[in-house]
């Protein structure tokens, strides 16, 4: 018996997300699969707009859309432990 997976591509998010961090796939002209994450900022005409962490907006056509759900939001930065100085207990 092989092991063969095969992953069920779904679109779960809809307008009523705008504003919710989201995981989006698209596919690309050249075939391959490309990956958004950021806040969905708007949907309409067909059209998604997601603002990714740094900032860029990326516009996604409906129809190249092949999986996308509401994800968590992004957790907080990570902060450095604090350097002992000689003489912390």
């Amino acid at each position: 018996m092989s092991a063969r997976f095969a992953a069920r591509l779904v679109v779960s998010i809809s307008g009523a997300d705008v504003g919710q961090r989201i995981s989006l796939r698209r596919r690309l002209p050249t075939g391959e699969y490309s990956d958004v994450v950021g806040v969905l900022e708007s949907w309409s005409d067909k059209r998604l707009l997601v603002r990714r962490r740094d900032g860029e907006l990326v516009e996604v056509p409906e129809e190249i859309m092949v999986a996308a759900k509401v994800v968590p939001p992004q957790p907080p930065p990570r902060r450095r432990p604090r350097r002992q100085e000689p003489g912390d207990g």
